[in-house]
């Protein structure tokens, strides 16, 4: 099959949100203006129910090579996610079972549709790793792990941490990356997309390759988007978008972050043009008003993981909450079995943890009934409107 070989959508596949591409982009351009179908892979393992935006952002990129008419794989990482990637973790993660990582995994081809095609002549083909990981004997895992040191394990930054704080470093850990490499040797793929997060194990696949295909594999990583601090956007703080999210979620979480965020924003999760950032940019330098850029950046983002209608309508709600400071027309009711605000928080999904409630409370942050909750233990019933910041309500009942 041939491809699109258009040099202005090859140019922005080989420069928007990437942070590195290896061997390097000349190979990768050459590659793509020689209209051969190319075959590349994400993966993604199912440490949690929900895709967000740490997925979206190379989601996207591989949407750009699906529309210029390449072969896309999604691997979910069933196998692997059981292993749990030591990436960036200070301690060994709380290993998840089969059932476990299936269940999270069971609603990502419908989130991972709101970006990639997962119908038509060239869908996006869905594969799981345990199909092959599983079937590893030892033998087979002592072959493997004969191409990788020690010394190259060990040279990973979060390793080098806990061995210098003493803590301990498992052996399965050391694990992850064989197989996550493996994962491109099975399905001999032309190349992986995946954050820059994920460079050591992208890299590992692409050793791989070389020395058991003798084939050169690419590897794009993407951008992160993090706030000013550096730091990856997260559940903790509660502006992760969620691809679940609901269009009023979605728009409000754009706009609580750090206006420094308004230009990567819009490069990493927007579809707009990027002559639009460039402008975005060069305004907010002379000094315009952030609010009506976010105000936009967030009506974009709906747009794109949603619709055209949903995003205005998120629009007219949030303007009409916050500035007007007025409750939302339709608020949703939701009936819980929780006795306190703390559970009733939660169980609602206001807040993504006990403990991030009762941040919000110290804060604050939540009313009932239009009244500030002081209290951890306070007592909620049916009817009661619970408002989580400026923007969230729920009715119990």
């Amino acid at each position: 099959m041939k491809t699109n070989t258009n040099e202005q959508l090859i140019q922005e596949l080989l420069d928007r949100g990437v942070e590195n591409i290896y061997p390097n982009p000349e190979f990768l351009e050459k590659k793509l203006k020689s209209g051969e179908q190319l075959t590349l892979y994400l993966g993604i393992d199912p440490t949690g129910p929900n895709l967000h935006l740490g997925h979206a952002i190379p989601l996207m990129k591989l949407r750009q090579f699906q529309a210029l008419g390449h072969k896309v794989i999604l691997l979910i990482g069933d196998f692997t996610g059981m292993i749990g990637d030591p990436t960036d973790k200070t301690a060994t993660r709380v290993r998840l079972n089969a059932k476990e990582v299936l269940e999270n995994a069971k609603n990502y081809k419908r989130q991972a549709s709101k970006i990639l095609d997962f119908t038509g002549k060239n869908k996006v083909e869905i594969k799981y790793n345990s199909k092959w990981l599983a079937k590893m004997k030892l033998e087979d895992l002592t072959e493997l792990a004969a191409h990788f040191t020690v010394q190259r394990l060990l040279e990973r930054d979060m390793f080098e941490k806990r061995m210098k704080e003493g803590k301990p470093i498992h052996l399965h850990e050391f694990l992850y990356p064989l197989m996550q490499g493996y994962d491109c040797v099975v399905m001999d793929v032309d190349g992986e997309v995946g954050g820059n997060d994920q460079t050591y194990n992208m890299l590992a696949g692409r050793d791989l390759m070389k020395q058991l295909k003798k084939k050169e594999k690419f590897v794009i990583t993407t951008k992160l988007l993090v706030d000013p601090t550096g730091k990856k956007m997260g559940k903790t703080e509660g502006n992760m978008i969620n691809l679940s999210d609901s269009p009023d979620e979605m728009f409000g979480k754009v706009m609580s972050w750090p206006d420094e965020m308004i230009v990567e924003g819009y490069e990493l999760i927007t579809k707009e043009q990027v002559e639009k950032v460039k402008e975005v940019e060069l305004r907010l330098k002379a000094g315009e008003n952030p609010r009506n850029f976010k105000l936009d950046l967030a009506k974009s983002v709906v747009e794109n993981f949603i619709g055209t209608q949903e995003a205005k309508e998120a629009e007219e709600n949030f303007v009409k909450v916050f500035s007007k400071k007025e409750k939302p027309d339709e608020i949703p009711e939701r009936e819980v079995v929780a006795e306190t605000i703390i559970d009733a928080l939660v169980e609602t999904k206001l807040v993504p943890s006990r403990g991030e409630a009762k941040r919000m409370i110290d804060q604050k942050g939540v009313k009932v009934n239009e009244k500030v909750v002081k209290e951890y233990e306070h007592k909620i019933k049916s009817g009661d409107l619970i408002q989580k910041g400026k923007r969230f309500f729920v009715k119990i009942k």
